[in-house]
């Protein structure tokens, strides 16, 4: 900072305050100062800053299964929103949402500085866990959480399910069979709750349910289940990995989709669109969902005042050519 202020001409402090935003700077002086930053390649110290301000700048995510589409995506927009608030991101990516494992994340990320903590927290082990913790850093959980006690920031899974589910009624399906997620995970609770709220809305028959594990494999495992039900047209599977699975089992076994069965996914990955035949399946904006996290966090440690609120992101039904009339060509 002293070699920009020799280089514009002014004063140390006078480069404190640009650097800090202030408006007591005359804008001459001002772009003086920024063009000596460009020149001498000048990057703040982020170790200085927090001694000054008592802020790192730097959040925590407690992160699980990055294999997966969801979480992975999850983290993706999180640190993205999080690069744009002009924050880094440190991440504690654990193999286990039990209990001890997320206290003690949640507390090393505390003690490294964070000024705010991020919790992925898409499995009912991952709640109770955030119900015992004692930080006094601002938390807050992504895709579930506890029903109160911290802030929490959710795509609105039941309301994309109902919409999967209502669009293959309305197609002129009698019911909708479903296979869904592990039983572990809220998503897949929640997923199978609108489904199972739409058919019911519509005084459909509700089919027993299947579940699989998130996988192509299991998608396709389950599939001979499906087959052999008499009078099945339409399924809607918890995401499209699954779907992926079904898709092949029934391409290999000369069922025609969408001529014989209907399929409705969840997730809209990248892939889907290319499956064949393109599969419709319910977007989760996960960029909103991670502005969304940042922007509660962030009032959070401006004020400086814990809150607890909940914050739903509406998924999003997109149509594509594996649904159709039943029957139809």
């Amino acid at each position: 900072m002293v070699d920009v202020a020799k280089l514009a001409g002014v004063s140390y402090q006078t480069v404190s305050r640009v650097l800090h935003d202030s408006p007591h700077v005359r804008r001459d002086t001002r772009e003086r100062v920024l063009e000596a930053i460009r020149q001498l390649g000048y990057r703040p110290s982020s170790v200085a800053q927090a001694l000054v301000t008592g802020r790192s700048r730097t959040l925590g995510v407690v992160s699980f299964d990055t294999t997966l589409y969801g979480p992975a995506s999850t983290l993706h927009g999180i640190e993205e929103a999080a690069h744009d608030a002009g924050y880094g991101v440190s991440i504690a990516s654990l193999r286990s949402l039990s209990r001890a494992p997320v206290v003690d994340a949640v507390q090393r990320l505390c003690d490294q500085g964070a000024d705010g903590v991020v919790v992925i927290a898409p499995q009912r082990s991952a709640v109770d866990a955030l119900r015992h913790l004692n930080s006094d850093v601002p938390v807050v959980a992504v895709e579930g959480g506890p029903d109160d006690s911290i802030p929490v920031v959710a795509v609105d899974q039941l309301g994309g399910a109902a919409a999967a589910t209502r669009h293959l009624l309305d197609l002129g399906h009698r019911t909708v069979w479903h296979i869904a997620g592990p039983p572990d995970w809220l998503e897949a609770d929640q997923r199978i709750d609108g489904w199972r709220g739409a058919l019911e809305t519509a005084g459909a028959e509700i089919p027993p349910l299947l579940r699989g594990d998130w996988s192509a494999r299991s998608g396709y495992e389950l599939a001979p289940k499906l087959v052999r039900t008499p009078g099945l047209t339409a399924v809607f599977v918890a995401n499209d990995q699954m779907a992926l699975g079904l898709l092949r089992f029934l391409h290999e076994n000369g069922r025609e989709v969408p001529r014989d069965i209907s399929i409705v996914g969840f997730d809209d990955i990248p892939e889907s669109a290319y499956f064949t035949p393109p599969l419709t399946t319910v977007r989760q904006d996960f960029s909103e969902l991670g502005r969304r996290c940042l922007h509660v966090l962030l009032e959070q440690i401006e004020s400086g005042q814990r809150s607890w609120s909940r914050v739903v992101v509406e998924a999003e039904l997109i149509l594509r050519k594996s649904t159709a009339v039943p029957g139809r060509r």
